[in-house]
This record gives structure tokens, C-alpha cells and sequence, in this order.
């Protein structure tokens, strides 16, 4: 039986924007979910934009909105801003932070830019609510998590950005996630631990809270944008975005660190949430969620699009399914759309139709060959 050519999938792939596969800095010492001492200082600077700045582009979306008046949880290790990138948005009772994935998160979603390198976080001006929920070790519990979790809907925080798994959920976490998403909170999580391998035909077993449909879960995304090799991640996923080999800020001293996994690209997505909130404040939680899902781009795992999360026109009447959003051609354009949206579009078109054209030309030759498809 001959195979047909999946034409969706491909039209996904062409638009997602074109990236340099590379990592930003592979000499930045390392930062971790979890570790067994605490982080050291570094003083290593990268000059050039990181690669999930280039992937997203943030900055198409700052002269509408940077993240003001949208506070961000970072549920975590806690948050120490030694660098002073936060600049005085950073609130909450855990300033220390000993392993420094909590600081590398709220970097992430809200570091302004300063000189001598092109990192900023994704919404520069969001302000950053650190709530600590693990031991000095990085670990945490299902009741640590609903502890956090209630703790940052009562503060008023519009985002949740949960970076840390459990295995197993618990009735108080799943109570504190209905409870949080009532008070109009988004709950961002992992859908699988950093430190979790597997492939296809042995993926990880799902983690919490991202295993229950209230939570928008995250899986990512290396350099250039593509799926990381040998990797696989159980049941649900939300979106996609930038997580492996991404620089971020730690605990101690002015320099930078690496980090790879799905809590990273956890807060990226967070970040784009508390863009989105700056600029449509009125957004209800189910509101937020169809705009992240509906506008990302349609690949086999739906992959952010910060601009037009932020930018884009929907149809009101469009449901939110608490599903994995299924692979669909993208919504329909808004009447007027932002220059790189169409650009992508049009440069998709493009090259689907030379691909066309050079299948109609192959073909034959192959046929007159005695070429015949592999079953």
C-alpha cells in the first residue's frame, strides 16, 4: 500500500520560524531541577541573544506590552536576585535559593536586559512572586505544591509557574489547582521532570500537577526548534517551547548558567501568559489558554507563538478543550496580521508548492525507472 504524503505536518514545520540550531553557550556551568549542593557563582557572560529570544521574538511584542502590572509565581527553590535583573519586581518569603533553578526560571520569564549581553526575560517588567516549595536538595511533595499553589493564588498571582514534579498528585493538590484556576489563576507546569529520558516506546510516567486537564502542560524544545532526540513525554501536552540548552541567571554572582528540560520551557511559556495578561488584562483564565493553544503553530506537538499569543484576533466562540489540541491548519488570519506572521505564512505556501512541483517532476522519471515505494 502506497503511503500518502502528510501534508499538515509539513505546512507545521514550514511555519515555524528558522533558528540557528546551536546551543547559546555550552561553557556555562549547569543548572539543575534537583542537586546535591549548592550552585557556585559564575562570571561567564554570553554577548550574543540567546536562541530562544531569536526563536520567540519577545521584542516584536514589548512596544505593546512587557509584562506590566502581571504578577508571576515561581513555585520553586526560591528566587535570589544577586544580579539585580529583577529590578525591585521580586517579592515573596524564600530569598534564598540553593541549587538555582528557581532563580533561572524567574530570570526566564522576567529579567530586564542589561548591557553587555542580549538576554532579557520574556516579559521584562512582570512582576515575580517567589514561592518556595522544595529543600535545599531541590525536591518537593503533592502537599508542598498545594501549599504553593494556594499560597500564590492568594497573593493574587495571574501565572503560576510551577517548576518542579512530583510522581504522584494528591486530592489536596488537585483541590489547590481548582482552587487557584477559580481565583484566575493559569497553572503552568512541566509535563515531564528535567532529569526524565525515554523514547517512544518507553516514555516516563507522568508527573504533577501537569497530569491533571486544569493545568496547561509544557513540553520543550532544543535549538532550532526541534523535538530533543530519545525523548518522549507521557500523555498530555499543551504547547511546545524553547527547554534545552537555554541561558539564564542564577543564584549567586553576575553571570550566566545553562539549563535544559521542560521546566525551562515551562517558563518561557509562563513568561508569554503574563505578555499576553500586560496587554489583555480582562482575559479570563479559559481565555488565556485557548489564546496560547489557538495561535501556536499547528506541529505535531502545538509549539508557542509569543506574537501572536499576544497580538492575534480569535473568534469568540472557539471552545477550550482541556485535551491535547489536536494538529490543525492555524485560525483564521486577523484582518490585519502582524508583518512576521505573515511573512512565515507566505514563506510556507511557497516552499509547499516547490516541494509539490518537485515531487510532479520526480515521480514520473522514477515510474519510467521501475521505481516502486517502499511498503
Amino acid at each position: 500500500m502506497r503511503r500518502r504524503l502528510a501534508v499538515v505536518p509539513l505546512i507545521g514545520l514550514l511555519l515555524i520560524p528558522a533558528v540557528p540550531a546551536r546551543a547559546d553557550d555550552e561553557t556555562l556551568p549547569g543548572i539543575a531541577q534537583t542537586a546535591k549542593a549548592c550552585a557556585s557563582a559564575s562570571a561567564k557572560n554570553v554577548q550574543a541573544v540567546p536562541w530562544p529570544q531569536t526563536f520567540l521574538h519577545p521584542e516584536e511584542a514589548w512596544p505593546l506590552a512587557q509584562g506590566d502590572g502581571v504578577t508571576v509565581a515561581v513555585l520553586g527553590s526560591g528566587v535570589t536576585d544577586a544580579a539585580g535583573i529583577l529590578g525591585g519586581r521580586l517579592a515573596g518569603s524564600s530569598p534564598h535559593d540553593c541549587v538555582g533553578h528557581g532563580t533561572f526560571l524567574a530570570g526566564l520569564i522576567a529579567a530586564a536586559h542589561r548591557d553587555g549581553t542580549g538576554f532579557a526575560g520574556i516579559a521584562p517588567r512582570a512582576r515575580i512572586l517567589a514561592v518556595g516549595v522544595t529543600d535545599d536538595t531541590g525536591a518537593s511533595s503533592a502537599d508542598q505544591l498545594a501549599t504553593g499553589i494556594r499560597t500564590a493564588a492568594d497573593a493574587g498571582a495571574r501565572v503560576i509557574c510551577v517548576g518542579v514534579t512530583v510522581p504522584t498528585g494528591s486530592d489536596a493538590l488537585l483541590t489547590a489547582v481548582r482552587y487557584a484556576v477559580g481565583k484566575g489563576s493559569l497553572v503552568v507546569a512541566p509535563a515531564a521532570a528535567d532529569s526524565t529520558a525515554g523514547s517512544a516506546a518507553q516514555p516516563p510516567a507522568a508527573v504533577y500537577p501537569a497530569g491533571y486537564a486544569e493545568v496547561l502542560a509544557v513540553r520543550d524544545l532544543g535549538p532550532g526548534g526541534v523535538i530533543p532526540p530519545n525523548s518522549a513525554v507521557p500523555g498530555r501536552v499543551d504547547l511546545a517551547a524553547p527547554g534545552d540548552a537555554v541561558m539564564g541567571p542564577g543564584p549567586s554572582g553576575a553571570g550566566y548558567f545553562t539549563g535544559s528540560g521542560p521546566s525551562f520551557a515551562t517558563a518561557l511559556v509562563a513568561g508569554a501568559a503574563a505578555l499576553t495578561l500586560s496587554y489583555q488584562p480582562d482575559l479570563t483564565v479559559s481565555q488565556l489558554i485557548r489564546r496560547l493553544k489557538g495561535t501556536a503553530y499547528p506541529t505535531p506537538v502545538p509549539t508557542l507563538d509569543l506574537v501572536a499569543a499576544v497580538t492575534a484576533t480569535l473568534p469568540e466562540a472557539t471552545p477550550v478543550s482541556p485535551l491535547p489540541a489536536r494538529l490543525t491548519m492555524p485560525p483564521a488570519a486577523p484582518a490585519s496580521p502582524a508583518p512576521r506572521q505573515a511573512a512565515v505564512i507566505a514563506g510556507g505556501a511557497l516552499a509547499l508548492v516547490a516541494l509539490v512541483a518537485v515531487a510532479a517532476a520526480v515521480l514520473p522519471r522514477g515510474r519510467r525507472r521501475g521505481w516502486r515505494p517502499r511498503a
